[in-house]
């Protein structure tokens, strides 16, 4: 039986599924020639989901191509009267284009996002079917949402090896002719409330109802929360869910969502027609959970929440942007709390859903940030901002993402200061986020010239603790921080876009780099902001480096640069194989800072049944 945890859309799902991943016929079609799955010359395998230009794909092209081909046969499973079999894509970068046995089925472009097409009417009878994606990405288009891949031939300073076609599960789900399509979470601690929003797609029908229940706790422990049933309005459920109050104003109470304690509520939906006849039914889970900020702070829960994050690019040596296993997923966020961070920022990538569903699962906030395109042009406007509200509709009811960014360090709107037309587009995405999830912050463009944002984050390099301390060491530094400071040689805010009170964080620092020979690519090749010989001396200089940013009351936060090595980056607290380059509890204890022995045990507690709840759940349907 497949693994509830591996199920690639954890927030909306079904008992059965089929997954496509595995060996598919492959061709690489440079100069994009071919149109037509007639017209292509299939040569070669590669492994679904990774990109042709990983080893793990077994083909391992580094190149430039423009378009390459995919092709698998399989047998589709019995279908009932009226039932509708949908084929689902993760995500294909950038363009992609499928056929279902000969015939054309659909695309869609944007290549971190996911989508999916009804292939139920492309079926010519019984026997195996066969499915054709065309992936379009041309590699010198800088107008699309690339990321860190690189334009140049090979990986040079920060930017990495291109992904293209396919890199995330493809996959198969039976579905009945009326269905619960979409579903989208959030919730109110000031009315104690759920908020839930349901599509209903298919055939329509006059007599059904959505009936929810909700509960936390597992076996003989579990505790119903509700259990309602609603009319279904014009293919639609807009509902609040009242709780049951528990008159104790404490955001430590154990119905809360929190990285200490990571409280699911779990969600069983059906649609039910007459004599609650099941038509449809799915699993999820959601939370209780605020974030925002007051004043000068970061709160979670209605409670100041000092942010001690790691910059997170989300790459694996062989496999890329793809993790190697869904194991691998949950790996990385038990490795950022092992090394006593309790967020990441999730940088220039869309990461996987089934990440954001243990960060969910074992309590690890998440900054979301938009892959930037490096070019402002209509076209670009128009691609990052479809890709975006995508983005944004697949991932707003997870309770692990506490903010939001659509910008990073003004990449794709290169003349900030001096253009009209880019200050409003990065205003204008920072209000179209805000109007879609008024629920998170927002941070317009993080690291410098800021025009529209919740939090000013700033992105400061400097190797000397103690001129971190002298820059952001108290509050009457402000006004000299935002007139004559430049991080990176920029200004932190724009003209005609003073400081108004946001919190401030240090939202990229660090960055110290150690390699010892045998890890070095070729003779050297590996970079970084600053750079350690020993390992002694990489844990002296991160262990002085937190201990002065810790002690900075100035800042709502930090995240340090970074998580793991990438490429030619040589600055993470891990190897690019997830290693530790020191112990992990001399990392955690220079992140965190000192801890008492019962800190110590009442974290050790929470992994072990964080742990021990994970197992229980690996096989079947479970509760989160």
């Amino acid at each position: 039986m497949t693994r509830v945890d591996d199920y690639p859309r954890p927030l909306l799902r079904r008992a059965e599924w089929w997954s496509l991943d595995g060996p598919w016929d492959f061709a690489l079609d440079a100069e994009a020639v071919w149109t037509h799955p007639d017209q292509v010359g299939w040569d070669r395998r590669i492994t679904v989901p990774f990109a042709p230009e990983t080893p793990a794909s077994g083909v391992g092209e580094t190149g430039f191509f423009c378009a390459c081909w995919y092709r698998r046969a399989f047998d589709a499973p019995a279908l009932a009267a009226g039932e509708r079999l949908v084929l689902h894509f993760g995500a294909v970068d950038d363009a992609a284009t499928v056929w279902v046995g000969g015939r054309f089925a659909g695309g869609h472009e944007g290549g971190y996002t996911p989508f999916a097409l009804d292939v139920t009417d492309h079926f010519a009878g019984p026997g195996p079917h066969e499915i054709v994606v065309r992936a379009f990405d041309d590699p010198a288009d800088l107008t699309k949402p690339r990321g860190k891949q690189d334009w140049q031939l090979r990986p040079h300073s920060i930017w990495y090896p291109r992904t293209t076609g396919i890199w995330q599960t493809v996959w198969l789900e039976r579905v009945p002719p009326t269905r619960i399509e979409a579903l989208s979470w959030g919730s109110s601690l000031e009315s104690w409330e759920i908020g839930l929003e349901v599509l209903v797609a298919g055939a329509r029908r006059d007599d059904l109802r959505l009936t929810v229940r909700l509960s936390v706790g597992e076996g003989e422990a579990a505790q119903l929360l509700a259990d309602d049933s609603y009319a279904i309005v014009a293919g639609e459920v807009h509902r609040r869910i009242a709780l049951s109050d528990p008159g104790i104003d404490d955001f430590r109470n154990e119905l809360l969502w929190s990285p200490g304690s990571p409280t699911l509520i779990r969600a069983s939906l059906r649609l039910e027609g007459p004599g609650g006849k099941i038509v449809d039914e799915v699993e999820s889970y959601t939370a209780l959970r605020s974030a925002g900020i007051q004043g000068d702070r970061f709160v979670l829960n209605g409670q100041p929440y000092r942010l001690r994050m790691v910059l997170d690019q989300g790459y694996w040596p062989e496999s890329g942007l793809t993790a190697p296993t869904p194991d691998a997923l949950r790996r990385d966020v038990e490795l950022a709390k092992a090394m006593g961070f309790n967020g990441v920022r999730k940088h220039q990538k869309l990461e996987d859903p089934r990440y954001l569903y243990w960060a969910d699962r074992l309590g690890l906030l998440v900054w979301e940030e938009m892959p930037s395109a490096y070019r402002f042009t209509k076209r670009s406007v128009d691609r990052l901002t479809r890709e975006w509200k995508e983005a944004l509709a697949r991932d707003a009811s997870h309770p692990c993402i506490v903010t939001w960014v659509p910008f990073n360090e003004s990449w794709g709107v290169p003349d900030l200061p001096n253009n009209p037309a880019q200050r409003d587009y990065v205003q204008a995405l920072y209000h179209l986020t805000k109007t879609i999830d008024p629920s998170r912050p927002v941070i317009g463009n993080d690291g410098w010239e800021s025009v529209a944002t919740d939090i000013v984050g700033i992105h400061d390099y400097d190797e000397d603790p103690a001129k971190l301390i002298a820059r952001y060491g108290a509050v009457d530094n402000i006004p000299h921080l935002f007139r004559r400071e430049r991080p990176g040689g920029r200004l932190l805010t724009l003209d005609g876009h003073p400081h108004a009170g946001q919190p401030l964080m240090l939202t990229e620092f660090g960055g110290i780099a150690f390699a010892p020979s045998a890890r070095r690519p070729g003779q050297d090749g590996t970079w970084g902001y600053d750079r350690a010989e020993t390992p002694d001396e990489y844990a002296a200089r991160y262990a002085a480096l937190l201990e002065a940013v810790r002690g900075l009351a100035l800042l709502a936060g930090f995240c340090y640069t970074q998580f793991a090595d990438t490429y030619q980056e040589a600055n993470g607290l891990l190897y690019a194989d997830r290693t530790p380059k020191v112990p992990l509890d001399r990392i955690r204890d220079a992140t965190r800072g000192p801890r008492s022995a019962l800190d110590r045990e009442r974290e050790r507690r929470r992994i072990d049944q964080a742990a021990a709840a994970a197992e229980r759940a690996a096989v079947g349907i479970a509760t989160p």
